[in-house]
């Protein structure tokens, strides 16, 4: 593993275990170049994932970025973290499961708005807001006004 500090190509691994709920191994390294210490997480892929995207550009899923979209939607919200990482998990393994190699970019999102919704419905409604990309305020006041007459 390259040390993401100083570029040496041979790091060592001080300490490995499983993370909470045994989906990943946690380890511990150390660059005997630099001295830094740091954490890689160690997954099971099943299968090499692409992103098709609405102007049929391609590109690799990106487990991180899922996590990121949606932690910045729960921001200063009360879930916890592990909840989130155990529904982009989830989320992941749904995905590598489906058979299909090539995932339109409208399925992730549309999963990341139905698993926000169950978490948190703030956090569902700013995502949906960057999402479906509402062009008026009058289209954004329409969703929140369904979202409300749902929840009544």
């Amino acid at each position: 593993m390259r040390c993401p500090f100083c570029g040496h190509d041979d790091t060592q691994v001080k300490d490995s275990r499983p993370t909470e709920d045994s989906s990943a191994i946690r380890r511990r390294r150390y660059c005997p170049g630099c001295g830094a210490r740091f954490t890689t997480f160690e997954r099971v892929q099943l299968r090499e994932l692409t992103v098709v995207k609405s102007t049929a550009a391609k590109e690799t899923f990106d487990r991180d970025k899922l996590m990121r979209s949606m932690s910045i939607a729960l921001r200063k919200r009360p879930v916890d973290h592990d909840r989130l990482e155990r529904v982009v998990n989830s989320m992941v393994r749904q995905l590598e499961s489906s058979g299909e190699t090539e995932i339109p970019s409208r399925v992730i999102g549309e999963m990341a708005m139905k698993a926000l919704e169950a978490l948190d419905k703030v956090a569902f409604v700013r995502y949906a807001s960057v999402y479906r990309d509402f062009s008026e305020p009058g289209a954004f006041t329409e969703f929140v006004g369904r979202l409300q007459v749902e929840t009544d």
